[in-house]
């Protein structure tokens, strides 16, 4: 019994010696493994194996995948550009990611069961690999410099007149390809933000650039300005006011016209403060009566009547030439007439209205008759009498109007003169025949002159009567 008791003893000494270095052994194994620096076998990370691997040999692993998805640019469905994340400033930001790595890694032996787990069978970890983002480089890179095609500029709509139809029209803006940089940046990195940060490596991505980015013309062919400019002028570019000065013409037109358009309260309007200038320049260049008047007789003197003694010529109505005028331009159409007068003359040269004209002079006593600047006649007469005091006047008056036959009865007297030929010009002084005079001219009005008339011979004053015409100015100058 003592020699079989003992050799059970042996026996059990030699399991538990032999457990114990199984135990000691298998301490040993564990204590190793959850001391290593390296993955378990049949390990994945974000599906890459990490087998056997240290957290910095994986780095660039991931490093790499992550990096590999490119940015394409699109615009009307053509590839404008390719850049990769980290040409437009996203790179693996790699500290951060090896410091998930290691915690991915202490925690395949969180406890021992974990451990004994991830030692039989491996572990699967999922992790989001960090970017860094540098704005500075998307700046540079994400910018319309950098796309394939060069950039259209824009085209704002405008105005344009056709010569032939005489009319404006609208040329509608050209859209270009000018864009923001900022917005195109604000797309990109929109997009790019869902590539990073994921456990797993993304494809690359395509950004269309939309249409409605573009920068706009500034002005459009809808632009209310724009067209309320085009139609006005359409209302008023036809009005051709061509004035009619005798052989001279002044023309106004639709170069002068148009400076006087302007626009206020969305009306297109017309300038009474310039049409009136306008007709108050005209009057200014084409008036003649009432004003100082220089005048060369036939002998070749200057004469110089004050505005006084011109009661001849032409006067342009303002206020009726304005309103006149601005129908005309409203009317859009052609014109051609006369200034609207208060008083006119019988013809006209431009600002030359004497074409038909009688010339006194009272010192030689002599007339001279001009129509179309052709002498008619010319005559010897007997004005006024000096010695009583019935000087004929000086000064330029119109023919008042013509009679035949006519009775004239002088101030303060009640035996009339019958006459054939009478044409008065200032307060019952006229042009007449004298039949009963036998001698005209020299001296004679000195003493035996006429009330104040101009006595002409029968002949001379039936030439006159017959072409001169009511208005017609008579010039009498000493």
């Amino acid at each position: 019994m003592k020699k079989g008791r003992k050799a059970v003893t042996i026996v059990l000494i030699s399991l538990l010696a032999a457990l114990a270095l199984v135990i000691s052994v298998l301490v040993a194994y564990l204590g190793k493994q959850w001391n290593r620096t390296t993955f378990f076998d049949r390990t994945t990370i974000n599906g890459f194996d990490a087998a056997g691997k240290t957290p910095e040999e994986i780095v660039p692993v991931l490093t790499d995948a992550y990096s590999v998805p490119k940015v394409h640019v699109t615009e009307n469905g053509k590839e404008e550009a390719v850049w990769t994340l980290a040409d437009i400033g996203y790179t693996v930001d790699q500290t951060k990611l090896l410091a998930g790595l290691r915690d991915a890694l202490s925690k395949q032996k969180a406890n021992i069961t974990i451990l004994l787990d991830g030692m039989m069978n491996g572990n699967t970890f999922e992790l989001s690999v960090p970017f860094a983002f540098d704005q500075n480089k998307l700046s540079q890179t994400v910018v319309a410099a950098n796309l394939s095609d060069p950039r259209v500029e824009n085209q704002d709509a405008y105005m344009t007149y056709d010569e032939n139809s005489k009319t404006y029209s609208i040329v509608p803006e050209v859209q270009g390809t000018l864009f923001n940089d900022s917005d195109l940046q604000a797309l990109v990195k929109t997009e790019a933000d869902k590539l990073v940060g994921q456990t797993m490596p993304g494809e690359d991505i395509t950004v269309a650039f939309p249409a409605e980015d573009y920068i706009r013309p500034s002005v459009l062919s809808t632009d209310e300005t724009l067209n309320l400019q085009v139609n006005t002028y359409n209302s008023y570019d036809q009005a051709v006011i061509t004035y009619d000065f005798g052989p001279e013409k002044e023309v106004l037109d639709w170069n002068t016209i148009k400076d006087w358009v302007f626009f206020q309260d969305g009306q297109g309007l017309l300038s009474e403060e310039k049409i009136r200038a306008y007709v108050t320049n005209m009057a200014a260049k084409y008036n003649t009566i009432y004003y100082t008047r220089t005048f060369t007789t036939t002998s070749g003197r200057e004469i110089e009547f004050p505005e006084y003694e011109n009661e001849y010529g032409y006067l342009v109505d303002e206020e009726g030439e304005y309103q006149q005028l601005l129908a005309d331009i409203q009317g859009n159409a052609p014109v051609e007439r006369e200034p609207v007068y208060s008083y006119s003359g019988v013809g006209r040269d431009g600002v030359n209205d004497l074409v038909e004209y009688v010339e006194v002079d009272l010192s030689q006593q002599h007339l001279w008759f001009y129509k179309d600047g052709a002498l008619i006649i010319d005559s010897p007469l007997v004005s006024g009498c000096v010695a009583k005091k019935n000087e004929t006047q000086t000064g330029i008056f119109p023919i008042a109007y013509k009679e035949s036959p006519a009775t004239l009865i002088p101030a303060n007297e009640t035996n009339g003169t019958k006459v054939q030929y009478w044409m008065p010009f200032y307060d019952g002084q006229g042009l007449h025949d004298a039949s009963w005079r036998t001698n005209f001219g020299g001296n004679i009005y000195l003493t035996n002159g006429s009330h104040g008339c101009v006595n002409l011979p029968p002949s001379t004053a039936q030439v006159i009567f017959e072409n001169a015409d009511t208005g017609t100015p008579v010039i009498l100058y000493k």
